[in-house]
């Protein structure tokens, strides 16, 4: 689409005359058309489930805050607890990519809908801006006068209203991008004119504490405002909104992600990327690299994802992701593939789509449910728990909101192409027009049940060029072949990772890519003895029942995206008897059944006889097991003990709590309501921590109207921690530190009033005594009986 091209040519001025950096040129997703695959069945899904959506309830937000009527209800769940609109953002970007991907004339209509009312938002805000953010013109007023309240997950005692907004910005941007609508394109710079007044009166040291709260993208989009415009005042607008304090480590090269929320610094990273390729700032492009290179090679997991608890965890220390429940978020693995695609644009290095397609078969695709469309917050890493799935009338997460955009963008990674190249990047099953040369190319397969696929080439006329086709890092050197019209070619792999064939095309070409895969068994990058498996690029796991799995299709619960069933002992979970470097050994295929693998080799064998692995995106509905615990016959049963003594007290303080919190982490005290004033959160020793010299309180469920006690743990050290703790406003204790405190961290227990207790909201408060601070609390949990 023409728009598209003008995105990436239209600016002419002097300053973004970088854009000639670009290596390759993407095809547009209106040039792409999915054919028969588990990918075209997860895009069908998910237009199914995007036409369930009401536009209406998504739009009453918007209408709402602009002073007009709405015409429906507003969506519950995260859609009316703060984070009111971001749904709406994310759905004008998933209908635009699904409108260009299918040409569903059903999508279009909704997605004119949408940009209609929200011209009418516009419009009667008369200042250019659009948004859903509850009380957001007050809040706005308050920012332009220079009265900056920022924390990590709230601005002005608002939740996110920046990261809000920007899937606003985003979704208008993708309209226009996407479907060329012009009046999209109008109203995405009238609200990026509104961004510009917001800040003018402010000191660039009052942005850069105003972007301590999340911001989601907005230095990448108005960096996209300035290339679609051509006018450089807004590519100094995302200099503004370009957080500093995340940039300057990554310049020098610094690893300073740990404790960090991760999906809250890979936008602002894919904004320093966008900026620098417009800049031709090489500088600021090799920091988005060393961030990449750091998440990528250190802090990610074998299906391509990362963090645990939303959290970046240390590098050298993964058993955050293996011993907990909120495992790799699918936003992050949204965001780092928008990333890859960018940096292979400037690139050409094939890293980035090893990566990609690594991240796409085993997460990306995985979050999806097959039948229903359900999406996914959180892959647990934990051996036997399982997931959660979305629906669409009571979940309205962040991942619901970048879930039904990649379910609609399958086609723009499978081809990219110079004047005279093609190159063919994924294996996935598709019909590709490339106008410019008047050729159709048809890639097809039953890959990876099958490892081949086979592309006929189609051009108007015989025409000479370049078909340039990946070699995987996954095929061992010497194993790839490939097959021009039955003849078998000499297949000399290029420095760029690429096998390339120049020749004469004409219609009915005939190209079959063999593509042999093997097992391959990759410990997690921190060293320690878990193992996953993986056949060629596909990840391979275990079912491993489906007992007690609450909340698996999710109601509204502000925490319903968690999986809280029983967390099933590691001490029961299976152990991998063997030498480390005999483990691919132990697999072995299955006749008969493609991709099914026999796992051999498990202690005790009285319980494991052996296990069945398939690839893991076709696992739905069951726990399962991803990672493998592994030890030689000589030390299995130490390590057995071993992980049943670190884990007892966890699992036995988990079987009596009601509800909990852990202090400091942006979507749990979301979650939980986080009131504040005069409040600090940090990171210490691997844990998160919140103080206050005023006070904090969260709303915990007493479900059932069981609690008894109030369990807390903190950091016991420090002088002047004089604090009250309230609940439903009753004091129940004071506390007094000082310096002399010998427990590094002190857990305490509470007994909770009668009175109290027979309330289904409790709410937690923590105040500061005079002049002095609280604690720095780590954790906040009701139990329904003591320990």
């Amino acid at each position: 689409m023409k728009h598209l091209f003008l995105f990436c040519t239209l600016f002419i001025s002097t300053i973004l005359y970088a854009q000639t950096q670009k290596q390759v040129e993407y095809f547009n997703l209106n040039d792409i058309r999915l054919l028969d695959s588990p990918f075209k069945n997860a895009q069908d899904t998910d237009l199914r489930y995007i036409l369930v959506l009401n536009p209406d309830r998504l739009l009453a937000p918007f209408l709402r805050e602009s002073g007009l009527k709405p015409k429906a209800e507003s969506y519950t769940n995260w859609e009316n607890t703060g984070l009111d609109g971001h749904i709406g953002g994310h759905y004008l970007s998933a209908l635009s990519l699904m409108y260009a991907s299918t040409g569903n004339e059903e999508i279009k209509r909704r997605l004119d809908y949408m940009i209609d009312e929200l011209q009418r938002c516009q419009d009667a805000n008369g200042n250019g801006y659009i948004g859903g953010v509850p009380g957001g013109n007050e809040i706005w007023d308050e920012i332009a006068a220079g009265n900056i309240r920022a924390a990590k997950f709230s601005l002005n005692g608002k939740w996110v209203p920046l990261y809000n907004i920007h899937k606003t910005y985003a979704g208008l941007r993708d309209t226009w991008l996407y479907t060329g609508n012009e009046k999209a394109k109008v109203m995405l710079v009238k609200m990026t004119d509104w961004a510009i007044r917001l800040v003018s009166q402010l000191s660039d040291e009052q942005i850069q504490n105003m972007l301590s709260s999340e911001y989601g993208g907005l230095n990448e989009t108005f960096a996209d405002v300035a290339a679609i415009t051509g006018d450089k005042k807004y590519l100094r607008l995302a200099h503004q909104f370009s957080h500093q304090i995340i940039l300057e480590p990554l310049l020098r090269k610094e690893d300073k992600l740990t404790g960090l929320h991760a999906n809250t610094q890979i936008p602002k990273v894919i904004g320093f990327k966008r900026i620098a390729d417009l800049e031709e700032n090489n500088d600021w492009s090799d920091a988005a690299k060393f961030f990449w290179e750091t998440v990528v090679e250190n802090r990610s997991v074998c299906i391509g994802g990362n963090s645990a608890n939303e959290q970046f965890h240390s590098a050298h220390d993964f058993s955050k992701m293996i011993n907990g429940i909120q495992g790799p978020e699918t936003c992050n693995t949204y965001n780092m593939l928008r990333l890859s695609k960018m940096f292979y644009e400037t690139s050409l290095d094939k890293r980035y789509i090893e990566y990609y397609e690594r991240a796409l078969y085993n997460h990306i695709l995985s979050t999806q449910h097959p039948e229903n469309g359900g999406l996914i917050y959180f892959t647990q890493m934990r051996p036997g728990h399982y997931r959660v799935y979305s629906q669409p009338e009571t979940s309205m997460w962040c991942c619901v909101g970048s879930g039904i955009e990649n379910h609609a963008k399958y086609g723009e990674l499978i081809y990219a192409h110079t004047d005279n190249e093609l190159y063919v990047n994924l294996f996935i099953p598709s019909r590709l027009n490339w106008k410019d040369n008047n050729i159709e190319v048809i890639q097809e397969n039953r890959f990876p049940d099958e490892p081949k696929t086979t592309l006929t080439i189609n051009p108007a006329k015989t025409i000479d060029f370049t078909l340039k086709l990946r070699y995987p890092d996954w095929v061992k050197s010497g194993e790839l072949k490939v097959l021009i019209n039955g003849k078998e070619q000499k297949v000399e792999k290029n420095t760029d990772g690429y096998v390339s064939f120049k020749r004469n095309w004409k219609k009915g070409d005939a190209v079959v890519i063999i593509m042999p895969m093997h097992i391959e068994a990759e410990q997690l990058p921190d060293g320690s003895n878990y193992y996953s498996f993986l056949y060629g690029p596909i990840v391979l796991a275990a079912k491993n029942g489906t007992e007690d799995m609450p909340g698996l299709y999710a109601d509204d619960n502000r925490k319903g995206h968690e999986a809280r069933g029983r967390r099933i002992p590691l001490k029961d979970m299976p152990i991998l008897v063997s030498e480390p470097e005999k483990i691919v050994e132990k697999l072995i295929p299955v006749a008969g059944k493609p991709l099914t693998f026999f796992l051999t080799s498990l202690y005790p064998a009285e319980k494991w006889n052996g296990m069945e692995l398939i690839p893991f995106f076709r696992i739905h509905d069951s726990r399962y097991i991803i990672y493998w615990p592994q030890a030689t016959e000589d030390h299995v049963i130490a390590l057995q003990t071993e992980v049943e003594n670190k884990e007892a007290e966890k699992l036995r303080l988990d079987a009596i709590t009601i509800d909990e919190i852990l202090c400091g982490l942006q979507q749990p005290e979301s979650d939980h309501f986080i009131q504040f004033e005069n409040s600090n959160t940090g990171y210490t020793d691997e844990n998160h921590w919140r103080d206050a010299d005023g006070w904090f309180s969260y709303q915990l469920q007493n479900k059932n109207k069981k609690a008894a006690y109030l369990y807390i743990t903190y950091f016991g050290q420090g002088d002047n921690r004089k604090f009250d703790i309230f609940i439903n406003d009753e004091k129940i204790t004071p506390i007094n530190l000082n310096r002399e405190k010998e427990e590094k961290i002190v857990e305490a227990v509470y007994s909770i009033p009668e009175n109290t207790a027979n309330k289904e909201i409790m709410t937690v408060r923590f105040v500061a005594q005079a002049e002095s601070r609280t604690a720095k609390l780590i954790e906040v949990r009701l139990l329904y009986k003591k320990t």
